[in-house]
């Protein structure tokens, strides 16, 4: 190997142990860097899944007209036949039947790209909770440092101390520690028997109640028997209901 291979090879291991000496001297800043790059990938795939978002409520508006005009339609035709416009009314079943068509294959769009909606929201989701989980490791690993830190710092110190004088500090340090434990275990027995707390679960089983009851009293008004629908009528109501799903799931991200 010449000079300047052996130079380089030098160099690179130089920076090495000393990017190496700098991760392990501030663990915090490696935690930071890494979250913060998974933050900024999190970023690029929520706006990768935006668009994925935007065709599939673009279908569902084009699909949600496509049934208002066949439901006009249906009127329409209807309307023809009761006053004999034979001509018109082929014409309004010319339409009905590429309307038809045309809602079969928006139906379909709609399922592929809303299966692709799902899919890639639940991609973030976990994306999301894997940087939650590295939020959390770091918090763990920052206190096992310090811990360590501290025993180390701890022990330096007894070493010129006798075995003695040790073992009564420690002691005294537990004695004092169970203490507060138990004053605390005290405390929060007395909090459970006070009258706040009862009051406080007797206000959550009264809302309970009052929802069973308001709940009784809804079904009963949707006893009553509604209006036939036609067939539009019933997609329209249930692709309304699949987007109000859907809002109320996009709000969770």
């Amino acid at each position: 190997m010449n000079f300047f291979g052996r130079l380089g090879n030098l160099i690179s291991g130089f920076f090495s142990m000393f990017i190496g000496g700098m991760e392990e001297s501030n663990p915090a800043a490696v935690y930071e860097a890494a979250i913060n790059e998974r933050l900024k990938k999190h970023k690029e795939l929520k706006k990768a899944i935006s668009g994925i978002v935007y065709l599939r409520n673009k279908t569902q508006n084009e699909l949600e007209e496509s049934l208002k005009e066949l439901e006009e339609i249906e009127y329409q035709l209807e309307a023809a036949l009761e006053s004999g416009e034979d001509e018109l009314a082929v014409m309004l079943i010319e339409r009905q039947d590429a309307l038809q068509a045309a809602i079969q294959q928006q139906e379909a769009d709609l399922m592929k790209v809303s299966e692709q909606a799902e899919e890639s929201k639940k991609a973030l989701q976990q994306f999301q909770a894997e940087i939650e989980k590295l939020r959390r490791e770091k918090e763990e690993m920052l206190a096992k440092v310090e811990t360590a830190e501290a025993r180390i710092k701890i022990q330096e110190s007894l070493d010129g101390l006798s075995l003695d004088a040790d073992v009564q500090a420690l002691d005294n340090v537990r004695a004092s520690i169970n203490k507060k434990v138990a004053e605390a275990d005290v405390n929060s027995e007395m909090a459970n028997a006070s009258l706040d707390n009862k009051l406080a679960k007797l206000k959550e089983k009264g809302a309970s109640l009052k929802a069973q009851r308001k709940l009784e009293e809804l079904k009963k008004k949707r006893a009553g028997v509604s209006a036939p629908q036609t067939e539009a009528q019933k997609k329209l109501e249930a692709l309304k209901k699949a987007k109000e799903a859907q809002a109320a799931d996009n709000k969770t991200i």
